[in-house]
């Protein structure tokens, strides 16, 4: 979270909650009948703890401020309390059972939230609600217009731009709307899946297919033992360590996205709109993220998705504006290719078109 920002928060928490009476209390119980009986809730920026106290029981209040977590003491004495940023959850994987981030994410740089929603994603049971609003627009710096609180740092959402976000780190979207005039509201579930490891500065963004159950239950794609994409990333210089896609992203710039979320034990169950959908999709993150280039594992299903005559290689036209590479799956089933094979091809990656 942005370092002056929490700053702030400290010096000015309690004449902050003096004026910022909460708005979304409805919404508040609402989350809590969605949230599994005797499942942690977490509130996530719970500030001074406007809603603390209103999402059930038991509820985990966290927030970057200390100040703003000893007014959360007073207002939900019942909520357990931990400091925390957003982009470092520290929580087991699959211990939380819902979610409420009311005007939180908006405090960190757009390029991080991909990434913080994955940890979060991480860290929430299957099933589990996410409740997320954000200020709405397009603004981002210190001094939003309109803001009764200056200097604190803003990266606004409009609510698709929030909602392909949400859906990249591993989540079903059910509602999507603006709340109390000025807030991107955006309501989805933590789906059985893998979310996007994706950021800035990415010098690849690899777009596999779709995830199977075997890698959503394990956290990782490409999980199965037969696949052969993380030793040959790591034989073509791509990145160091295999099984580590957080990893890949942040020591080797090597981000990882699919063109469905959904994830299947095969392939034949996807539709083609699933498809055209979840190129779409991941257009908008190349054009937005803005990758060095783009590599699609697996010829069968970049045909399927966007272009049924395509072959192997670096592709005619751009994707996202971006230079695109197809190779063959790195699937054991993929007999008809070696290894060696797949090595090179991505090694191919680096070596793109200026």
């Amino acid at each position: 979270m942005n370092r002056d920002t929490i700053a702030f928060y400290d010096k000015n928490a309690s004449r902050w909650a003096s004026k910022k009476r909460p708005v979304r209390n409805d919404g508040a119980i609402a989350f809590d009948a969605t949230v599994r009986r005797g499942g942690v809730r977490i509130d996530v920026g719970s500030g001074p703890g406007r809603y603390s106290a209103a999402l059930g029981t038991p509820t985990a209040a966290m927030d970057a401020s200390i100040e703003m977590l000893r007014l959360t003491r007073e207002i939900a004495p019942d909520a357990s309390l931990f400091q925390a940023d957003v982009t470092a959850l520290p929580l087991r994987a699959g211990s939380v059972a819902g979610a409420w981030a009311a005007m939180t994410y908006h405090h960190i740089d757009r390029e991080q939230v991909p990434m913080a929603l994955a940890d979060l994603h991480r860290a929430l049971e299957v099933g589990a609600t996410l409740d997320i609003t954000m200020a709405e627009g397009d603004y981002v710096g210190t001094d939003m217009p309109g803001d009764d609180f200056p200097g604190r740092y803003f990266a606004c959402w409009t609510g698709e731009r929030l909602a392909d976000i949400v859906t990249g780190a591993g989540f079903d979207v059910g509602t999507v709307d603006v709340v109390d005039g000025d807030q991107t509201h955006v309501v989805a579930t933590r789906a059985r899946t893998l979310a996007d490891t994706v950021g800035a500065d990415m010098r690849l963004l690899v777009c596999g297919l779709n995830p199977s159950i075997y890698s959503a239950d394990r956290g990782v794609g490409y999980a199965r033992p037969g696949n052969r994409f993380w030793p040959a990333a790591v034989a073509a210089g791509l990145l160091t360590r295999p099984l580590k896609p957080a990893c890949a992203l942040v020591d080797s710039g090597i981000g990882i996205t699919d063109l469905v979320k959904r994830a299947t034990t095969a392939a034949s169950e996807l539709s083609k709109d699933e498809y055209r959908a979840g190129a779409e999709r991941v257009r908008r993150l190349v054009e937005w993220l803005q990758p060095r280039a783009v590599c699609f594992v697996g010829l069968a299903g970049y045909r399927a998705a966007i272009n049924r005559g395509a072959t192997t290689g670096w592709q005619p036209e751009p994707f996202g504006g971006r230079p695109a590479y197809v190779m063959p799956s790195t699937s054991g089933l993929n007999a008809r290719t070696s290894f060696d094979d797949l090595v090179e091809h991505l090694a191919a990656t680096l070596r793109h078109p200026r």
